[in-house]
């Protein structure tokens, strides 16, 4: 999912900010906090503006009902 999550952003011309959180040496700490964020699975979990929006589920509902581009443009991550 996280892939799929990257790549919808790509789409939708952001350039997001990417934490692997296999590749952190503190990755297993932002998990947990993920978690305790209430993120489960704790990845993907995505950030916009430096909110907590949810995981993969979220924001493939965000997008199919509009509400991602908007969330976007109000962030400053889309311009169009």
């Amino acid at each position: 999912m996280c892939h799929a999550i990257k790549r919808l952003f790509y789409e939708q011309g952001v350039s997001p900010m990417i934490y692997e959180l296999d590749e952190d040496m503190n990755g297993r700490d932002m998990e947990r906090s993920l978690l305790r964020l209430g993120c489960s699975p704790a990845v993907p979990a995505v950030f916009i503006g430096g909110r907590f929006v949810g995981s993969a589920n979220t924001v493939m509902t965000l997008h199919i009902n509009g509400s991602l581009k908007k969330m976007l443009k109000d962030a400053g991550a889309l311009w169009l």
